[in-house]
């Protein structure tokens, strides 16, 4: 195309250069050192003066917040150029509608002649090509919308595969120091989660562990990762209930990978919203767990348990247990001082305190001391005259059941890696004998997969034996003999034993025992 620059001595040139990662794909005509070469090459023969060169050099076109076009800009603003040259209009950008905008609008208003060589396009003339423009932009367009397509594609599989694609792993866990998209345990870090999970086990709510941790001075997952905080807050470097609650119930902890929590609203755009849960990408078996199953199960009874009841500062052993006999809504708790002004607290029913004036429902108003020791009382008795180890069995098999699972995906994983090991030392075989791979690099890789391979195999007899019907049986008799005993009784161990308490409007306390149908056979006498 014949360039017609009336004045070049009236230009000041901004050579702008931008290449993706997508774009590097394409091959070597994309590089930046060749739209270098063309564009000074154009400027040299038009007799342009090049005020500056700006390189955005890995930068997608699906965002014009680059540093180097930023820069561009703000040298037309001050007057510094009024000649913006690319290669072609992709490299200006793939937003159809910011292109448009820049093309149509901002340009012109600044009296900024735009010309991209490979296009044709010169906005300083009267041309075909400049009315075609649009459409070449919104072609750029969706060229970025398929590659993003294709990208998603990708990492959602990846995802399936249970490999992390993530930019840091979750808290307790580093990449591995060898294997691609694989995490493994960071001891520092998995101690403080797995003091997180006793702590919580013992009863203790997520903004007491907080709070605790805050005041031993535990760096937070920020801090230990080092992560800078771009406008750090008053609670900058401290633990919250809401971070204890997030670690308490991501399922990262017990094996599983979890990722695709958040999409992006669109390709174009950086923000990120959060998905349901039922849509994440959960594999089972894919690293080793910091928390077993049955705590973390433990540990989610304990959190659903707290859901029904207020948000309150009131903490009490029965709180997300007890519910009201008559109408079934849980019970509420109030703070009420006795007649020598002590605070006390005091049961009431929801449905009364909400409903008065209509006469739903009754008080049901007791003592939350005395309505605890009843149940606790009560729970005790029921132990004691029903459950002995050989009672207890039955309900330790079945966890040991729900257990088995998580076990038999594990050795299926650790078979498949053995498979992929044994095919690895077949194709090093076939490589040796025809004499591509050397006797000594033979060895060596050899001797290594081996070695690994041993490793699997020993790990997957461990599991075997593990899972085996004896070692499940001699597992669940251990449960059994943890859970009777019951002497002192924790709140985590209610959760355990207890699944319904009943307050009626007599003062009568019933109980619904996870091992019990019949709850009358476990009511507790009336209150005094």
């Amino acid at each position: 195309m014949e360039w017609q620059i009336g004045s070049p001595e009236e230009y000041r040139v901004g050579l702008y250069i931008r290449l993706s990662k997508e774009d590097d794909r394409d091959g070597p005509s994309q590089s930046v050192s060749n739209q270098l070469s063309l564009l000074r090459d154009f400027a040299a023969r038009q007799g342009l003066e090049v005020y500056d060169v700006y390189i955005d050099d890995g930068w997608s076109g699906t965002s014009f917040d680059r540093p180097a076009f930023c820069r561009l800009i703000q040298d037309i603003e001050s007057r510094k150029v009024n000649m913006v040259v690319t290669k072609d209009l992709s490299r200006l950008g793939r937003d159809y509608i910011q292109t448009g905008h820049y093309m149509e609008r901002y340009f012109p208003e600044h009296r900024v002649r735009y010309i991209s060589l490979l296009d044709g396009v010169d906005t300083g003339v009267d041309s075909t090509a400049n009315d075609i423009t649009p459409f070449r932009a919104i072609m750029n367009d969706m060229y970025a919308k398929d590659i993003s397509k294709k990208i998603i594609s990708v990492k959602r599989d990846k995802q399936r595969k249970g490999l992390f694609i993530g930019g840091k792993p979750v808290y307790g866990y580093r990449m591995h120091p060898e294997k691609k998209n694989r995490i493994v345990v960071d001891p520092p870090a998995a101690q403080v989660v797995k003091r997180v999970f006793a702590m919580a086990l013992e009863g203790a709510s997520c903004r007491g562990i907080a709070q605790q941790l805050n005041a031993e001075g535990v760096p937070t997952p920020a801090a230990y990762a080092h992560l800078s905080v771009p406008r750090p807050g008053p609670y900058a470097g401290k633990w919250s209930g809401e971070r204890i609650s997030d670690m308490l119930r991501n399922e990262t902890y017990v094996g599983c990978m979890v990722q695709g929590r958040s999409r992006k609203v669109s390709y174009k755009s950086k923000k990120c919203v959060r998905r349901d849960p039922a849509d994440w990408v959960v594999v089972p078996g894919t690293h080793e767990p910091i928390v077993d199953r049955e705590a973390f199960e433990r540990v989610q009874r304990l959190l659903s348990s707290r859901r029904t009841t207020r948000a309150r500062t009131y903490d009490f052993p029965l709180k997300g247990l007890i519910f009201c006999r008559e109408c079934g809504h849980p019970l509420a708790v109030v703070n009420r001082p006795n007649a020598r002004g002590e605070e006390r607290l005091y049961f009431i029913c929801r449905t009364y305190q909400r409903c008065t004036r209509a006469g739903a429902c009754t008080s049901h108003t007791a003592r939350v001391e005395r309505v605890t020791e009843a149940v606790l009382g009560a729970v005790r008795t029921a132990l004691g005259a029903a459950l002995s180890q050989e009672a207890l069995l039955p309900l330790a098999r079945e966890a040991a059941a729900r257990a088995w699972p998580s076990l038999k995906r594990e050795r299926q994983r650790l078979q498949e890696q053995i498979a992929c090991v044994t095919q690895k030392m077949d194709r090093a075989y076939q490589d040796r004998l025809s004499g591509t791979l050397e006797e000594k690099d033979f060895r060596r890789v050899y001797e290594r997969m081996r070695g690994e391979r041993a490793a699997l195999e020993e790990r997957l007899a461990g599991e075997r034996q593990e899972a085996s019907a004896a070692r499940r049986e001699e597992w669940a008799q251990a449960l059994a003999r943890r859970y009777e005993e019951r002497d002192a009784l924790s709140r985590a161990s209610l959760m355990d034993f207890v699944e319904r308490v009943e307050l009626s409007k007599d003062k009568r306390v019933f109980l619904f025992l996870r091992f019990r149908k019949n709850a009358a056979e476990a009511a507790a006498p009336r209150l005094q």
